[in-house]
């Protein structure tokens, strides 16, 4: 990386859905902004994993930053899919009741949901439990229908956004793990992996590291840990089963597993929950893939009958609170935005706008941009949309989009090439995987990699 002159305004560490949410909001002021990441990629950490389910806030603590900010973040991220092309299927929640204390908190939950001005909160019978999903497990007393939530590409999101703060002029800076932090009277140096990066202002965004990065700004206030979720996705002939999200009676340490319907045509089965020490470590397990199963055979039995395509497993930042960690340093030209759980894919929009304000009020000077780059349209990877592999006239102008190259996942040569020259290019076959859904599919690769693997080489 060649050496900037003068600092940054902002650099914002971290380029998850968070990170990338800050840095596209602040990039629409005059300020220079950079977003550095440890990887490779964009949205590789905890935000490539999330369950990808849009929150309506629901179920948050009422009063507390992460309930206004999941209320707030869910209409903004809504209008923003809109603009952007990212995928989202409104298929809503239901909440099952499978013993006599579930059914009882249930009148609880519809209370805590208005309580967080959520007032579409329907109560259900057994009986409207089974028509909603009858491919339940018997045992069913109840549920709470929550109409309003919905499925979304978490991948996309991330990129989106990341796309569109790097449109207005944000510098994306990957592969700079930070690894010391120097304070100075004007700005603060960050020595990375990859060099010097000097900013005025700091925000940590760093998930899984944010307690570290924290740390290195002389803070010793709260302790990440990683929790590893296994999940288990099933076959596209499986969708039919689960037209809804089917949410457990969340507990203490979350909301359990569930069964939900996915973007891509998949159900998915998850997640586990379970604290690890290493904050990399995310393998499967056959003691997960087992209680997995397990929950599994109680809530969708038919379910289990239906082929697994993928397991895998992600880390979500727990740490010792129950709320989000946002606060300003201000002598330290500081701010941290810690101990985001899994909705922060839903509140990041707002995130973002309470970081801005927080800066602003902390003595950041904020002048909006007075033009701004339209947000970026992103290709569609959802299933109910119409891909370009169904799209005679998008097929007639360029023949690359007729051309099938990913067969389980229906993915073209002209969307692989779109990827490789996209502003934000994936640096190997991950990431091309997160932007176009090839080698997802039920052979995991097995018949395409061959081919996917010679175009992602010679567009590099």
């Amino acid at each position: 990386m060649a050496e900037r002159a003068e600092p940054y305004d902002v650099a914002v560490v971290g380029a998850g859905v968070v990170g990338a949410a800050v840095a596209r909001e602040l990039a629409g002021h005059e300020l220079s902004v950079a977003l550095l990441d440890a990887r490779d990629d964009v949205g590789e950490g905890t935000s490539k994993a999330n369950t990808a389910i849009l929150h309506t806030g629901f179920d948050a603590t009422p009063g507390t930053l992460e309930s206004r900010l999941v209320r707030r973040g869910y209409a903004l991220l809504s209008a923003y899919a809109k603009a952007t092309g990212i995928p989202v299927e409104r298929t809503g929640a239901l909440l099952v009741a499978w013993t006599d204390e579930e059914l009882a908190a249930l009148p609880r939950l519809h209370d805590k949901a208005v309580a967080n001005g959520y007032e579409h909160c329907v109560p259900l019978t057994a009986e409207e439990v089974y028509d909603q999903v009858p491919a339940l497990g018997p045992g069913a007393l109840g549920g709470l229908a929550v109409p309003d939530e919905s499925v979304i590409c978490s991948w996309t999101t991330t990129l989106a956004l990341a796309t569109e703060a790097r449109a207005r002029g944000a510098a994306v800076l990957l592969g700079h793990r930070v690894e010391a932090a120097e304070p100075g009277t004007a700005a603060t140096t960050l020595r990375t992996t990859a060099g010097d990066v000097t900013a005025r202002w700091v925000v940590n965004a760093a998930g899984l590291a944010a307690d570290t990065v924290d740390g290195l700004f002389g803070h010793d206030r709260f302790t990440v840990t990683p929790r590893r979720g296994e999940l288990l996705v099933y076959d596209k002939l499986a969708r039919p089963l689960a037209p809804r999200i089917v949410l457990p009676v969340p507990t203490a340490r979350g909301k359990g597993v569930l069964i939900s319907p996915t973007i891509y045509g998949n159900v998915m089965l998850g997640p586990t929950a379970e604290d690890v020490a290493d904050r990399g470590d995310t393998a499967t397990t056959a003691a997960g893939y087992d209680f997995l199963l397990a929950r599994g055979e109680r809530l969708m039995p038919r379910l289990l009958a239906e082929e697994v395509t993928a397991a895998y497993a992600g880390l979500r930042a727990a740490i010792d609170r129950d709320d989000y960690l946002v606060e300003t340093d201000p002598g330290r030209r500081y701010l941290l935005a810690g101990g985001i759980r899994s909705t922060g894919l839903s509140a990041s929009l707002a995130l973002a706008e309470h970081v801005r304000d927080l800066l602003g009020a902390a003595g950041l000077a904020l002048v909006p941009r007075t033009e701004l780059p339209g947000p970026p349209r992103m290709p569609n990877l959802g299933e109910a949309g119409r891909r370009p592999y169904r799209d005679e006239e998008l097929i007639a102008r360029d023949g690359a989009y007729g051309r099938v190259v990913c067969f389980c996942e229906r993915v073209t040569e002209g969307e692989i090439r779109d990827a490789l020259r996209s502003a934000l290019p994936p640096a190997g076959a991950d990431g091309l995987r997160r932007r176009t859904r090839a080698m997802n599919g039920r052979c995991q690769g097995f018949y395409c990699a061959g081919e996917v693997e010679a175009l992602l080489e010679a567009g590099r």
